[in-house]
């Protein structure tokens, strides 16, 4: 677990490394703005992902949660700090051996971000046929048990236009999984859907993790998916890592904003800033 775990992670020093060991993920001291460094939406995140767990990064909206995904993921590069993936720094390797490392990471977008064009076996087929030699046969096999797995094998001819915006998201998960990433991202899986069919992909999603394993990493502000997924949580509000620990801890914590944000609470240090 993480030195920030249970903790306020505002109060560690942000040049501190977060273990001497190393996760799958790490960040150490990270720091990103966009205005020529007037304001930070990341200002000093330091926290190691539990490893082969399902980690929700929560925090109110526009407090860096997505550009915290995108710098993982290493889309973005931040200003200062490291961000270290399989016990590299993502910025001090060449840019063919960031792409090498980008594959060995699923990721599932808002919309599932999907290929309008492609039917639903096609996009998931799709990072096998551009990044392995893999014959049709054996691809066939490797999408099939995905598109199962997710309750979508019988939709495999169909557009995404012509599904449902949960099957959509269904099929972006069984895309995310079907190279066997070591690292998944999930940005708000739970956005634009019901409260029911956010519940049962949030089930699904830890079933697959049951089944896979992997280091899970979960973008999201909804508390009740927080609470139906997490192993580990961390809350992100003005630019740092607040706080990181289990999930079980969290929802026990005493710690200001922690209780407010997890309890919905109007009362607290949390306002409309």
């Amino acid at each position: 677990m993480s030195s920030l775990s249970g903790t306020v992670a505002g109060s560690i020093d942000s040049r501190q490394r977060v273990n001497g060991n190393g996760y799958t993920v790490e960040l150490h001291g990270v720091r990103k703005s966009f205005d020529s460094g007037v304001s930070h939406v990341l200002d000093g995140v330091s926290v190691g992902f539990t490893d082969d767990a399902i980690t929700t990064v929560l925090g109110p909206s526009g407090t860096g949660k997505s550009v915290l995904l995108k710098h993982i993921v290493g889309l973005l590069e931040p200003d200062e700090g490291d961000v270290v993936v399989f016990g590299q720094d993502l910025w001090r390797v060449s840019e063919a051996e960031r792409y090498n490392m980008r594959k060995k990471f699923g990721v599932l977008f808002q919309d599932g971000a999907l290929f309008g064009s492609m039917n639903l076996y096609d996009n998931v087929a799709f990072p096998l046929r551009k990044h392995t030699n893999k014959s049709e046969a054996d691809i066939r096999d490797i999408v099939m048990s995905h598109l199962s797995e997710v309750g979508l094998e019988q939709e495999t001819s169909k557009a995404p236009n012509e599904i449902s915006g949960g099957m959509r998201k269904r099929a972006g998960l069984a895309r995310a999984l079907v190279m066997r990433p070591d690292v998944v991202l999930f940005d708000e899986p739970d956005s634009g859907l019901d409260p029911v069919r956010t519940k049962l992909l949030c089930q699904l999603i830890k079933e697959v993790h049951k089944e896979h394993g992997g280091t899970y990493i979960v973008i999201t502000h909804d508390i009740e998916s927080a609470r139906t997924l997490s192993d580990y949580i961390g809350l992100l509000w003005h630019g740092q890592l607040r706080y990181y620990g289990a999930a079980s801890e969290a929802f026990e914590s005493d710690e200001p904003f922690v209780q407010q944000f997890l309890m919905g609470d109007a009362v607290g240090p949390l306002g409309m800033d």
